[in-house]
Order: structure tokens, then sequence, then C-alpha cells
């Protein structure tokens, strides 16, 4: 089998023995996806025209119009990628911090100089920026700021919000075998509270240890909210807790297979499922190639990429992952829905404990189904007959401290976060701190996702200029920073917004929804014919990109603004803090081009967008309903320009 196969994406493995629908008889209903905002026919720009209410709909449709125009150029890819040159010129804005007669003087603090300057670095640092944000950042300054956020404690788990609204009763709603509390648990994280920081890191990272919703067999929401979780938990944490932590999860043993994994049977033939094996190696941990601390493919000397495994790697590795399934030894009760008493469903807090190799943990008891042989892989051997879990440790510690963990996932979070193409200058400098904390830590989170943010490349004001720096932002964001920044509320408080993942009729992607576990698009991707591609420059977001992609974008976005989309239903913005500038089309680009963009819009889309506005302003006598629909029509042609779909 091939490193680069695509892997099985359907968990094939529940607890006892084979399937979910074994486990819980005939009446087991694997349909997940029956849940308000599933199955909508696509919104055309002529349907969400008509009866709206509010403006015309001769302007509005002209209005989408407008918005596809400036959108288009996104297909082509053409202004994507990132940076190939060195660390830049340093942070834009002055610098603080005392000075002093003798000793070491304190470090300076180096502050953003306009508000402009800070709200792009809060754009790339969290889900959306606020006037609030913006005046702290210039005030305590940037790694200052970006402490203060860090060290703020989560306000919300996803067990939290799920329990409290009765998603994980065994109820004849059948929660436990429904996948919609998923969407409506991380719509709800990512579209209020705080930990901004914290949630758009884990984000980040869901797209490096990637886990689906979309095919587990057990409790969905809250296995894929105990993942999440996992993930939120460990965002500044260290990373070789946060890979063991994912190893165990069983949302991740149903994912990819790890979970019911059983040692090698001579006389069936049986060997142990691979699937788990390859990706840990592969996409969580080392990477395909063995890479230079810059993030440079390591050749030999004809030039050929090194590999870092082959497939007897894989196969001793696989051994190490057998043995592990769900954890009934906390006292897992288990009731029956009131319409099948017959059903026996486990407490869902069973796929929030980290599987355990245990065989008096596991059902049925007494069932060892660890590998006792040895070992090999990756230049390690372990002994025949080492227990499962001395197994793990050093399965663990060997991927943790393998040199390519550094350069490999820094340079991912890089991209996810600041720019698709980092120097190999700015790939090593956060490699070195992956290595090494400054204290002799290596794997320190905290100190790697703040050497991201606060690089002398990303802080640039060169950047800007440079049409190589920069990323396409992913329609999940978007989303994110526009019900954060336009007051997004519930009114139900369950935060009822399906899955988003249609490019026809919804967003185009959707967060814990990705199609397989390569993610939504690839590290290396480059779209063809495009400038990216004539400039040898990555654009990995652009892989979600598409003339179907792009016009439903623009058409999901205008029904999201103003509420009339039939997935809005339950979940509306208020706009509280635009209806004062409603009437003030310059005051309202201007509030509108920092909050979205980090004032990146250019002169000729702010003139584009004010002829627009003008073309039906509203005096500030007019009545809530007209002062809305500007608001909307404003919203609506920043977040469809280029310059606002292209982060800087």
């Amino acid at each position: 089998m091939s490193k680069q196969e695509t892997c099985k994406t359907e968990a094939e493995t529940s607890w006892p023995p084979t399937s979910e629908a074994q486990a819980h008889g005939p009446d087991y209903d694997t349909d997940h996806d029956h849940e308000p905002g599933h199955g909508a026919s696509p919104d055309t720009v002529a349907d969400a025209n008509a009866g709206l209410g509010v403006g015309t709909a001769p302007f509005k449709a002209g209005a989408s119009a407008l918005a596809l125009g400036l959108a288009t150029a996104a297909c082509g890819g053409g202004d994507s990628g990132g940076s190939t040159g060195g660390g830049g010129t340093g942070g834009g804005g002055g610098g603080g911090g005392g000075g002093g007669t003798g000793g070491t003087p304190p470090p300076t603090v180096v502050t953003p100089s306009t508000d402009t300057e800070a709200a792009r670095f809060g754009l790339r640092a969290g889900l959306s920026i606020t006037p609030a944000d913006i005046s702290a950042l210039r005030s305590l300054g940037y790694e200052p700021w970006l402490e203060r956020e860090i060290d703020q404690p989560i306000e919300l788990t996803s067990q939290q919000f799920l329990s409290a609204r009765g998603f994980e009763d065994v109820t004849d709603d059948r929660w436990y075998n429904r996948s919609a509390p998923a969407d409506w648990m991380i719509w709800n994280q990512l579209l209020t509270g705080g930990n901004s920081v914290r949630k758009r890191v884990a984000l980040a990272m869901s797209e490096f240890f990637v886990v689906s919703a979309n095919n587990l067999p057990l409790w969905p929401g809250s296995a894929i909210g105990a993942y999440w979780d996992i993930l939120n938990a460990n965002a500044f944490g260290n990373f070789r807790d946060l890979l063991e932590q994912i190893t165990l999860n069983p949302a991740m043993g149903a994912f990819l297979n790890m979970l019911g994994n059983q040692k090698a049977d001579p006389e069936t033939g049986r060997v142990p499922d691979e699937n788990f094996a390859r990706e840990v190696m592969q996409l969580f941990s080392i990477g395909l190639f063995e890479l230079n601390i810059d993030g440079t493919v390591r050749t030999d000397n004809a030039g050929t990429p090194l590999e870092t495994y082959d497939n007897e790697d894989v196969t001793g590795i696989a051994k190490c992952f057998t043995g592990y399934s769900y954890d009934f030894s906390d006292n897992i009760q288990f009731s029956s829905p009131p319409s099948n008493p017959r059903q026996r469903v486990p407490e869902a807090r069973l796929v929030h404990t980290a599987m355990t190799a245990d065989p008096a943990a596991r059902q049925p008891v007494g069932v060892d189904t660890h590998s006792p042989e040895e070992k090999s892989f990756l230049g390690t051997t372990i002994p025949a007959g080492t227990g499962a879990q001395e197994t793990l440790r050093i399965t663990m510690d060997t991927l943790f401290n393998h040199p390519n963990v550094g350069p490999f996932f820094g340079k991912q979070m890089i991209q996810r976060l600041v720019t698709s193409n980092p120097s190999p200058a700015y790939v090593r400098r956060v490699a070195e701190v992956f290595n090494n904390n400054g204290s002799g830590v290596r794997g320190d989170l905290r100190a790697m996702f703040k050497a991201i943010l606060l690089d002398d490349e990303a802080l640039a004001q060169s950047s800007l200029d440079d049409p190589t720096f920069g990323k396409l932002r992913e329609p999940m964001i978007r989303f994110a920073q526009w019900g954060r920044t336009f007051g997004a509320q519930s009114a139900s408080g369950l935060w009822l917004m399906g899955s988003l993942a249609s490019p026809f009729e919804r967003l185009g992607q959707s967060p814990l929804r990705s199609p397989s576990v390569f993610n939504f698009f690839r590290p290396g991707y480059t779209p063809a014919n495009s400038q990216a591609a004539e400039n040898d420059l990555l654009a990995p977001e652009f892989q979600l990109v598409n003339e179907t992609s792009s016009a439903g974008y623009i058409n999901f976005m205008e029904s999201t603004i103003d509420g009339t989309g039939r997935w809005m239903a339950d979940i509306k913005a208020t706009y509280d803090d635009e209806l004062d500038i409603a009437h003030d089309t310059s005051a309202l680009i201007d509030r509108l081009n920092l909050l979205l963009s980090g004032n990146q819009l250019s002169d000729a889309s702010v003139s584009t967008i004010r002829q627009a506005l003008d073309a039906s302003a509203v005096p500030q006598s007019a009545n809530r309903n007209a002062k809305l629909a500007q608001i909307h029509r404003a919203v609506l042609l920043v977040m469809a320009s280029n310059d606002y779909l292209i982060q800087k």
C-alpha cells in the first residue's frame, strides 16, 4: 500500500465487537443527518431578492453582482501565497520598555503604532477584532496582549455545552447517533465567547490532527466535542501531551480504525490495522520526507527526497496501536430511549474518556488484544512482551523526538495563521523554538505559537505590498468573524446551525467536517494555470475555490448577512454597533474596513463600495430596517472583495 494513498474515513470499529448496529441491535439507526438545516436546496441571488422587505430587489441584485465581480479573481489564485523573502524588517510601530542605568535592561515591548497594525495582528491571532482589542493592543503591545489572551481560562467546554442542553441524554431524539449537535457545539464555540486566540489556534490544529464528525458511530456530537476539547485545552500546552491525547481520543480511534484494533491472528490471517499507524506519521508528526530545520526537503546525492519511513515501519508501528477500545471502568451506565426499551445505549461520558488497552476496563472484560510481538519502527525497537502502556510511551516519545516534527508542524501552523509561503528562515526560527523554548523544553506550543505570530516576517509592514505574502481566508474563518463582529445570537440558545459544507448552497466548508483525513485542502496545493503556479507559490486554501464555490459563497453570505437564509432561522446578527453610522457611508466603510480586513481594502475597492452604497444612501432619520439594509449591503461588499479575501 502506498504511503500517499487515501485512507478510509468511515469508522468501521465500535464497541463490541465490530459495529454499532451489532452492539445496539436491529433498531440502531445510523442515519445522522435529519436535523434542521440539512438538505436545503440552493439559494440563488434571484431567490434571495424576493420579498425581503428591505431595500429594493433591483439594488440588492446589483449589489450581489458587484460582490461577485469583486470576488471573481479568487478563482484564479493569482494573489495568494506567501513571502519567499527573508525575515522582514520587524514589526511596525514603536518600541516600549524603560531604560535604567545598571543591570540587564528590560526587554523592548513592540507596540503597533496605528489601529491598522493592531487590527492586522489581531485578525491573525484570533477569530475577530474589536475596537477594545485594538485599543488594548496599542496600549499593551503585541506580546503582552497575546500573553493576556493566552492566559484567559476556558469559558465553556463542548461537554458543558452539550450536556446542559440535553444533547447527551438518551431520548427518542437519538442524540447518541446524530451528528447535528457537533455543528451546534462548534458554531457556539466559534461565533461567541472569549478565548478567541485559543480557539483560533485549536481550529488551525484541527486541520492538522484531522478528525471528522461525518462518520463517527457512537455519540458523534459528544465524540467530536471531546476531540475539540483536547485541542482547546492543549492549544498552548506541549505537543507530546497533545499527540498522546489525540491518539487515545475515541473519535480519532473510530475515525482511523485504532478503536478495536487487534493483534495479529495467524490462524485467521488477521494483521493489525495500519490506518492510524500510517497517518500518525504521515500527517500528524513527521511527514513523508526528511526535512532540514528550515522545512526544506533533504535529498540524496542524486537529488531524490529522502523518505522518513517505509512499509516495514508502518507494519512495526501498527502493532503499537493494538488492544485499544472504549474505557468502561468508571461505572459507565446504559439506558434505553423510551420508545425502544430493548435498546441499550452507554452514557455519552464514554466518548469523553480516553481509550484504554486494559483488559479489565474493556468489554468484553478480560480479553487482551494488544500485540505482544517485538515492534520495530523508525530506528526504535520495543522488546517482545512489552505492555500496551509502556509501548505507547515509547512510541509517542519516538515520534515526538523525531527532528522533522518542528519544521513539519511549525510550517503548517504558519500557513494556517499567517502566510501560505513562509520563508525558510521563518520556518527555521519557529522550528528552533519548538525544539527548545529557551529553557530546554521541547514541544512548548505556547512558545511556538508566540514565535509564529510575533516573528519579524509576520509583523513586517513591508509585506502588505508583497504580492507573494499572505493567504486566502478560509470560509469558516470568514463566517466566524462575521458572527463575532456583528453580535450573532441564537434565539433558542441551541445554536442550530447545521453543516455548511456544501459549496453549491452553503459556505463550502464546515469546521470539524473535513471530507477526509487529508483536511479540506493540502498544505502543498497550488492551483493549476494560476499566477501562484507561475511563481512557484503554494496556495492551500484555493483548493476550496472554483466557479461554483465562488458564486455559492456570495449567495450564502448575502442571505446570511441579512438573516433571510433558511439556515439562519435560529442565528442572526444584531449590527447594533453599526446602526448609528449607517447613514454615514464613509464612517461605515471605515469601520468595516478596519474590523473585517485590517484596513486592507484598496482605494479602488473603497471607491467602488462607496459608489454602490451612495446609490441607495439612507438619511440619519431612516427607520431601523432601512439602516440595516444599508449595513447588510456594506458588509456583503466588503466580505466579497479580493482585498478582504486575501489576508495579509
